[in-house]
């Protein structure tokens, strides 16, 4: 994993801005700490920072492909490719010939010999830039689930590109800007395919190739969901599922440095870790090691909610028991969450305010906290959306609510626990009503439902949840993905997604709902598939999702920095607040956690305008 950056333009002799090049790749240096470099020619500049995690000696970037000591193609690239050694083999066998070990070269070479269709045969998450010296076009690929990130921001005489918004700002010709529709996308939880929340700068759409011209930018397209009639019986299809994540983990075991797994206890992170020790045990590597993120007392003191009915501690504890793991809590507290700097490091990797709060800062401790013992991490992340795990696709009202339904399920508000206050509660009216929200998120949601493929029969109930399915695999999952590389790559850790194989996707997709949830449970494909290698405690465990703190010195931490916002004139946050609802908000009688998610969204907008130079053009 790395970050990537760089510049074409058609017009100028980028040779002579070296400087530029290494400000924009040096903002990628927290995901590629090993190595730097970069590939300077007339029209095209290419940066890298690398996170050397195979072929460690061999692997550098940018490479480039010469002839006759001229080069031809130039690759800087992120991420990893699970099927390059058959791809290598493929590759050998039409006459090519490898100086490294890196999957990095199999893809140079895949494109050398396939042109633009390679894309198409490979397997794993992967971004990245490639210069065809000889045609003058640049490509860039996302991967078909868009796990890794990709921005790029057009000029008049080329384009722009990085892994994270910071690549691209730190150009001296891009101002961060953000007008009404930035600031929808930022507040409304739809996270529209190629949209960005800065103007100017859009996202390589998943599943898509961006080709950059002296004509101009053409976007292709190389992978969608399609809707296939599903043919499999019952067990068969189980069968089908549990061979398909053998040979995922399998795939996504391989590397030169250390591999650990993301253990919460759950039926996803538990699957992923039982398979994991499998695999290794299989190949002599063992034992897995595994990683759990706790709060001071949660377990002692757990108080359960509507999402959250059990603890992870215990549930962790014993999958890691049951297959032996090296098992390691990461244990954190109040103090830790609400660290001014740690807050700011979350801004710093993300280049926005999400609004999750305490689980973003956790996440991002967490994560820096395992980077010290492993550089690659396996995690159970998108088996909610792939095999239905979330509680709204369950709930009658969410499921033909007319929109997204974690919206009808007011899924984020839920988040905040018992009677907590909208998100954009202590927002100014006037902006609120010219964000006008439910309008911009009602067109989201038409614009979405457009793509669903659809079967020419089907149950009405079945055609719905196809729906919600799609919505899921390619709006809802986008969050906490580009959520999980940040708070990972800001520590130079590789997080790997098994659930995100395509081919995983592609089945279960098509997977009649009536199948999915055979045993009148969520996600009943997966239970079945995995059962035989887990405790049962943990087959039956009700979703859980992601732990947010219950310490209550977390609040009041957070109630704390909203008073210091309401009484600092200099505060940015405050031309965005209603100074009533702060007020309200605290009162001495109020509980501060009935403002938590609303404080979370307005403190995290503040601290954005003062650490970005953003201009808000609302």
């Amino acid at each position: 994993m790395c970050g990537i950056a760089g510049w074409v333009a058609f017009d100028q002799d980028l040779t002579e801005r070296r400087e530029v090049l290494a400000a924009m790749t040096g903002t990628m240096a927290c995901r590629g700490p090993d190595a730097g470099g970069t590939h300077l020619s007339a029209h095209a500049a290419l940066g890298h920072r690398r996170l050397a995690v195979i072929d460690v000696e061999g692997g550098t970037q940018p490479m480039t492909f010469e002839e006759d000591g001229r080069p031809l193609v130039t690759l800087t690239y992120s991420g990893e490719v699970y099927n390059h050694l058959e791809l290598r083999a493929e590759l050998e066998a039409h006459g090519h010939r490898f100086r490294t070990r890196s999957d990095t070269e199999v893809v140079l070479h895949a494109y050398l010999r396939w042109g633009r269709d390679f894309v198409e045969r490979l397997n794993g998450m992967f971004a990245f830039a490639l210069w065809d010296a000889r045609d003058e076009e640049l490509l860039l690929v996302r991967d078909r689930m868009g796990v890794k990130p990709l921005y790029y921001f057009p000029t008049a005489d080329g384009v722009l590109f990085g892994s994270e918004p910071k690549a691209i700002l730190a150009h001296p010709a891009v101002a961060a800007v953000v007008d009404l529709d930035g600031l929808r996308e930022l507040l409304s939880m739809v996270k529209t395919p190629g949209r960005a929340v800065y103007r100017g700068m859009s996202e390589v759409r998943p599943g898509h190739l961006l080709r950059v011209r002296r004509e101009g930018l053409t976007d292709h397209r190389y992978w969608a969901l399609t809707a296939r009639e599903h043919t499999d019986d019952l067990s068969t299809t189980v069968a089908t599922v549990r061979e398909l994540l053998d040979d995922i983990v399998r795939r996504q075991l391989i590397s030169d440095v250390p591999l650990c797994s993301l253990l919460s206890g759950g039926l996803d992170s538990s699957a992923i870790t039982a398979l994991a020790a499998r695999g290794l045990a299989a190949e002599g590597r063992g034992p897995v090691r595994s990683f759990s993120v706790d709060f001071v007392g949660q377990t002692e003191n757990f108080r359960p909610d509507d999402l959250r009915a059990t603890p992870d501690a215990p549930f962790a504890h014993l999958l890691a028991q049951h297959v032996a793991a090296e098992h390691r809590d990461i244990v954190l507290d109040a103090g830790a969450l609400a660290d001014p700097a740690n807050r700011a490091a979350v801004l710093r990797a993300g280049d926005l305010p999400t609004g999750f709060g305490d689980m973003d800062t956790s996440l991002y401790l967490l994560f820096k906290e395992i980077r010290k013992h492993s550089t690659v991490a396996l995690s159970g992340e998108s088996a909610d959306e792939v095999f239905g795990g979330y509680p709204w696709f369950h709930e009658r009202e969410a499921v033909y609510g007319g929109t997204f339904p974690w919206h009808a399920a007011g899924a984020v508000q839920r988040l905040g626990g018992p009677g907590a206050a909208p998100r954009a509660s202590l927002l100014d009216p006037d902006l609120v009503a010219r964000l006008d929200l439910s309008t911009y998120i009602a067109d989201s949601y038409a614009d979405a439902l457009a793509e669903v493929p659809h079967l020419p029969v089907a149950d009405p109930h079945e055609r719905r949840m196809r729906e919600v399915c799609h919505l899921h695999l390619t709006r809802f999952v986008r969050t906490l993905l580009d959520r999980k590389d940040r708070m990972s790559m800001a520590s130079g850790l590789e997080v790997r997604v098994p659930f995100c194989d395509h081919r995983l996707v592609e089945y279960v997709f098509n997977t009649p709902w009536s199948m999915k949830t055979f045993d009148g449970r969520e996600k009943s494909l997966l239970r079945a598939a995995v059962a035989e290698v887990l405790p049962r405690e943990i087959v039956t465990r009700v979703k859980s999702p992601y732990p947010s703190t219950q310490d209550p010195g977390y609040p009041l931490a957070l109630r704390a920095e909203l008073a210091a916002l309401a009484t600092d004139p200099k505060a940015p946050g405050q031309a965005l607040a209603d100074p009533a609802a702060v007020a309200a908000a605290l009162a001495p009688d109020r509980d501060p956690q009935t403002a938590r998610a609303a404080a979370e969204v307005l403190l995290g907008l503040d601290r954005w305008l003062r650490a970005y130079p953003v201009s808000l053009r609302l």
